[in-house]
C-alpha cells in the first residue's frame, strides 16, 4: 500500500480505515445488509484476472456515471496490492441500487455529483473524471474535511454517503451487482458462505479455500420479493 501523503488523504483514510473494520462486515456482505463505512486488517492475495470495465449504467446519466466511476476508483484504488472498487464494479452496484433499495438517495447523487464537478472546475479547471489522481484525491480530501463548497447539505455528508455505498458495492454478495469476480472477498480474505464447517475450518487452520459462489447459488437460500438476477 502506498505511503500516505497530504495529497492522497482519501486514499489513505478510506482504504486503511476500511481494512480495520472488515471483521463483521464479511457476514453483512453475504446477507446483503448495509455495511459500515469502514472495513480487516490483512488482505488476501488479490485476483490477477480482474480488470476495470466502464459500462453503460441504468439510472445515472453518462456524465454522472463518469464522475461516480472516478470517485470509487480513488476511494478503494487499484494498487500494487491488487484490484479495487473499479474492478469490483462498485459504481454498477450503486447505479442498480438507486433503482431499488437506495432510490431515496437518487436526488442526493444527482446534486452531489453535479456539485463535485462544479467544485473540480472551480479548483482545477476540469471535470473531476478528467483530473489526475493526485488532484482527484485532493478534492476528495476537501469533501471529507467538509471544506469543499457547493454541496447540500454539505460536502462531508455526500462523501460519507458515496464511501459507504462504495464499500457495499465492493464487498457485497455478487448477486447485488458488485464484488465482480469476487475481488472484494479476495481483498479481505473472505472465503464465501459455508453451510457446514469442519473443526479445522473453525480453527482457520488450514485457511479455508474460497468457494467463489453467491449465497443465492445455494438452493437453501431464497429471495423474498424477487429482485435483480445474479450477476456472474
Amino acid at each position: 500500500m502506498a505511503k500516505a501523503t497530504e495529497d492522497n488523504a482519501p486514499r489513505d483514510v478510506s482504504r486503511r480505515s476500511l481494512f480495520k473494520q472488515v471483521g463483521a462486515a464479511g457476514a453483512a456482505a453475504v446477507a446483503g445488509t448495509p455495511l459500515a463505512p469502514g472495513l480487516a486488517q490483512e488482505r488476501a492475495a488479490p485476483s490477477t484476472t480482474a480488470t476495470a470495465q466502464l459500462e453503460a449504467l441504468e439510472i445515472l446519466t453518462a456524465a454522472e456515471a463518469d464522475t461516480l466511476e472516478a470517485i470509487v476508483a480513488r476511494l478503494i484504488p487499484t494498487d500494487e496490492n491488487g484490484p479495487g472498487a473499479a474492478e469490483a464494479r462498485a459504481a454498477h452496484y450503486i447505479d442498480r441500487a438507486l433503482a431499488g433499495p437506495l432510490r431515496s438517495s437518487r436526488e442526493a447523487y444527482a446534486a452531489g455529483l453535479a456539485a463535485l464537478d462544479a467544485y473540480a472546475q472551480s479548483k482545477n479547471g476540469a471535470l473531476f473524471a478528467r483530473l489526475s489522481a493526485p488532484d482527484q484525491d485532493a478534492i476528495l480530501a476537501d469533501m471529507e474535511k467538509n471544506v469543499a463548497t457547493g454541496f447540500v447539505p454539505n460536502a462531508a455528508t455526500f462523501f460519507n454517503l458515496v464511501r459507504a455505498h462504495t464499500i457495499q458495492g465492493t464487498f457485497c454478495d455478487p448477486y447485488y451487482g458488485g464484488n465482480a469476480n469476487f475481488v472484494g472477498w479476495d481483498m479481505i480474505g473472505y472465503p464465501g458462505i459455508r453451510v457446514a464447517v469442519s473443526e479445522d475450518e473453525q480453527r482457520m487452520s488450514p485457511k479455508p479455500s474460497p468457494l467463489r459462489k453467491s449465497a443465492y447459488d445455494n438452493p437453501m437460500f431464497t429471495l423474498k420479493g424477487g429482485g435483480h438476477g445474479h450477476q456472474p
